[in-house]
């Protein structure tokens, strides 16, 4: 029979072995893009038009087409996500219609991206007539989105302690000057979670975007909301699989900018809900 203490070990060294599993694949991946892609890192690539089909020159629309898309995905998600989970979990009493939302919400989820795009197509491009813009591909990635921000946020407000709840009410406030002043201030650590999980899932989609934005050539920044743009992950797809001749370090390149930049977001995210856990006092 093992001690206890070896079966202890044994678990952690398991659990670390895992851990080894998961982080080897992503480190061999980044060191590809790296080497690959860094040749092509250059301020004239990150700030110039793409000339001659995208055979040369720079990728500036596609970065800022995407800054636009998270942009606006976060804007239209975020509210409606923190809105929702604050209803099914401060006002929604156990009822048929709480289940079948959080049955949606779980289905939601599972719906591959192809499928909000074509659902993005037929509501906002051609029922709406919001027409191939940002608005229209913002607005399907923050449907596709919302699952994961109502899903962490929920879960961020139930973990807040029901003391606070109580200390809050016995005070005499109100019930939504309690979610305010009590709750979503010690909740907002776990919905920047799902704020950031959402941020890269936003920046890497490519088939929301090719049927409600995406543009295949477009060298110059859209003026407004209703503007084609051009973005890094279909950018990537076009230059790799619809355009000849195009150099390998260029598609590297690219997905090293789209990587970096997603890593960028996340990380002042990340600081952000650091420095807000660092202020908690419970």
């Amino acid at each position: 029979m093992w001690s206890s203490k070896t079966s202890e070990r044994i678990a952690f060294t398991l659990l670390f072995l895992a851990t080894l599993l998961i982080l080897v694949p992503i480190l061999i991946v980044l060191w590809v893009l790296i080497e690959k892609g860094m040749p092509e890192i250059r301020w004239e690539f990150l700030t110039e038009m793409p000339r001659r089909g995208m055979r040369e020159g720079g990728i500036f629309p596609a970065i800022v087409g995407t800054l636009y898309l998270v942009a606006g995905t976060v804007a239209a998600a975020l509210p409606v996500g923190i809105a929702t989970a604050v209803y099914l979990t401060e006002y929604a009493k156990e009822s048929r219609l709480k289940r079948l939302i959080e049955i949606a919400i779980v289905n939601l989820s599972g719906v591959p991206s192809v499928v909000y795009g074509l659902f993005g197509l037929g509501l906002f491009v051609i029922f709406l007539k919001f027409g191939s813009s940002i608005l229209a591909g913002a607005l399907t990635l923050a449907i596709m989105s919302l699952p994961v921000i109502i899903t962490a946020s929920r879960e961020a407000l139930a973990s807040v302690p029901q003391s606070f709840r109580e200390a809050s009410l016995a005070l005499g406030a109100t019930r939504w000057q309690t979610i305010k002043h009590a709750v979503l201030p010690h909740a907002l650590p776990g919905i920047l979670t799902g704020t950031v999980l959402t941020i890269g899932r936003a920046a890497g989609e490519t088939a929301p975007i090719l049927f409600t934005v995406a543009a295949f050539y477009l060298p110059k920044l859209p003026k407004t909301i209703f503007d084609q743009c051009m973005a890094l992950p279909y950018h990537l797809y076009v230059i790799s699989t619809q355009v000849p001749n195009v150099r390998p370090s260029l598609q590297y390149g690219t997905a090293l900018v789209l990587v970096g930049l997603v890593l960028s977001v996340n990380l002042v995210a990340v600081l952000i809900r650091a420095n807000i856990r660092s202020k908690k006092r419970w």
